[in-house]
């Protein structure tokens, strides 16, 4: 049985974890998923993510909460406490052109090496990194990103672990829940087996591993 209380789920986080959030600028994260990590207490985190968010939703808390060691994402303009703990040297941050950062996630999932980009040719993006020429052009090899834990949220999710996600808000979700060793869901909705017409499945069970179990009120 995938649905897990809260109180099982904390078992599964430590200190110095990567960690795969999904959400765009807050719509569709995992809220109460980051509510997890944070009230476990543990820190040193690397958080992958599209963007920090805000100081006061979504993976801007984990940001706020003290808990991220690094983030790896491609955009932190509308959390300023991302920036100050940059400046302030607590915070390590790796800015990734975000077409860049969802292929590098998606070669993860899918067992590639990298992927070659011309995005950031001439610019501080390629220091470091191996530049490749084919047929004249040049490309950055930008390597895969995989994460011990992926935090995704749906709209709805089948006792199986079937997900859903409605318009926007399926963002990086399901391109995170392939390249992660633990997928935990959040949803809106959880549904009986079979609830959810097959083709309207974008996360299939198998990569689910757990399920956040609504507690009782």
């Amino acid at each position: 049985m995938k649905l897990t209380p809260q109180t099982e789920l904390l078992s599964l986080l430590r200190d110095g974890m990567s960690i795969m959030a999904g959400g765009f600028l807050g719509c569709g994260g995992p809220e109460r998923l980051i509510d997890l990590v944070i009230e476990s207490g543990t820190q040193h985190h690397t958080i992958i993510c599209n963007d920090t968010a805000f100081v006061d939703k979504s993976v801007g808390r984990l940001i706020v909460s003290g808990c991220a060691e690094k983030v790896i994402t491609s955009h932190i303009g509308t959390n300023p406490e991302t920036g100050r703990l940059l400046h302030d040297g607590k915070l390590t941050v790796e800015l990734v052109p975000q077409g860049t950062l969802i292929e590098r996630i998606r070669a993860g999932g899918s067992g590639l090496g990298g992927v070659l980009t011309p995005t950031g040719i001439g610019t501080v993006v390629e220091e470091g990194k191996q530049k490749v020429t084919i047929e004249g052009k040049e490309y950055l090899l930008e390597l895969p990103l995989r994460a011990d834990l992926a935090l995704i949220k749906g709209a709805i999710c089948d006792t199986l672990g079937n997900v859903y996600y409605k318009a926007t808000a399926r963002n990086f979700n399901p391109i995170m829940a392939l390249a992660a060793d633990v997928v935990i869901v959040e949803a809106d909705e959880i549904v009986a087996q079979g609830a959810i017409q097959p083709e309207l499945v974008m996360t299939p069970c198998v990569l689910v591993d757990y399920i956040l179990k609504e507690e009782a009120a």
